[in-house]
């Protein structure tokens, strides 16, 4: 299906010319062979697809139409001819149960494109029951959906369910926009991060709802410039920058805005995490703020002893984590201890500032939130409920 742009008058010389735009055109995979039947394999008939749409050289729509499509796995590869690439997914996509063929690092994957917009209401379902805690592969379980070396990506009413691991992968991508996107995963599942974000900058995530069994957002090496505003989490980790310090050395998070998010029951609210032993690196310039915690624990949390499996070495985080604001942050804390901020000894926590800070522990009648401090300089203001631990600078 094509249809014209507006039309454009170009006088040169006294001589007029119309011009069109490039055409637009609406690839349908039930034209590629797609069965929709959620048994056969349809990636050769969505690869197909897309191989056209991006040879087609004006707006591009690869559609896949209500209906379940299996996928065993794909990889969504540009440089594409036109301005932009829309994915748009009204059916629902459902990844492989066979371990000989889920045992990848991906399982669909879009990468290499300047333009990309993912829409339509659409479900990715990773039937990720049918791995967690049984699987033999040799690598972490896989994705469901990973974005590599894009850049003007957005993302607007998309499910995804039960990931096999990280829903949402995002590498190397610049300008990137999140909206209306739904993740769900049974609170035991595990590593099944909602979006994970990495080497990457001017990412939004805006008006979400993720519940999942790690993190609901969690902002690695080279994150920068993240805002994240009007996301609901839980159940979940909570959101997350770090781990930092254990891959590589210099690792960089900075520039990170987070408003107007809820917690509901999670593990952790707001967290800097940081290995116990780690290589050198730096999160910076971070602000938390306007957050409402429900029966949170940890609500807020900086955490540079992490060692999840127990048998790291007793040194000092090398990770320097200072310029971190918490304002406004209000609610119920399901742990005594509300506010923690477990620093390095060799690299304090510096230019920590806490404003107007109201978490009260949520067992009725139950004695008072409290605060403890380690290596944390800076200053509190206005409320303060646990009273402030930090060291004056």
């Amino acid at each position: 299906m094509t249809s014209n742009s507006c039309f454009k008058i170009v006088f040169i010389l006294g001589l007029v010319f119309v011009c069109t735009n490039a055409q637009e055109k609406v690839f349908n995979v039930h034209s590629y062979g797609a069965k929709a039947d959620g048994r056969t394999d349809d990636s050769k008939a969505l690869l197909n697809g897309w191989r056209d749409a991006c040879k087609w050289n004006g707006k591009a729509t690869l559609l896949i139409p209500l209906g379940e499509y299996m996928v065993n796995g794909a990889i969504f590869k540009g440089p594409c001819n036109g301005s932009t690439m829309t994915f748009e997914m009204k059916g629902v996509i459902k990844a492989p149960t066979d371990p000989k063929i889920f045992c990848n690092e991906y399982w669909v994957r879009f990468q290499y494109m300047n333009g990309l917009k993912i829409k339509g209401h659409g479900t990715f379902d990773g039937q990720g029951a049918c791995a967690w805690g049984k699987h033999q592969c040799a690598t972490p379980l896989p994705f469901t959906v990973g974005f590599y070396f894009i850049k003007n990506l957005i993302v607007h009413d998309i499910h995804s369910n039960n990931s096999k691991g990280v829903h949402i992968n995002v590498f190397n991508c610049t300008n990137g926009f999140f909206r209306h996107v739904k993740i769900t995963a049974p609170d035991d599942s595990p590593n099944t991060d909602g979006i994970r974000i990495g080497y990457s900058n001017n990412i939004h995530i805006v008006d979400s709802n993720i519940g999942t069994g790690d993190d609901c957002i969690s902002m690695v090496a080279g994150s920068q410039s993240i805002n994240i505003s009007g996301v609901t989490c839980g159940p979940g980790h909570g959101i997350s920058i770090g781990s930092l310090g254990k891959l590589s050395k210099n690792d960089v998070v900075k520039d990170i805005h987070i408003k107007n998010c809820t917690f509901i029951n999670t593990q952790n609210g707001v967290r800097i995490k940081t290995w116990a032993s780690s290589m050198t690196g730096m999160a910076t310039n971070i602000t938390f703020e306007d957050i409402i915690m429900i029966k949170a624990s940890n609500p807020i949390l900086i955490d540079q002893q992490y060692c999840p499996t127990g048998n790291c070495k007793k040194q000092g985080s090398s990770v320097q984590v200072k310029e971190v604001t918490y304002k406004n942050i209000r609610g119920s804390s399901s742990s005594k201890v509300a506010v923690i901020f477990d620093c390095s000894d060799s690299h304090p926590c510096n230019g920590i500032i806490v404003k107007d800070i109201n978490l009260v522990y949520n067992e009725r009648d139950g004695p008072a939130t409290s605060s403890a401090c380690e290596n944390a300089i800076g200053k509190a203001t206005g409320i303060e409920l646990p009273p402030s631990c930090l060291k004056k600078s």
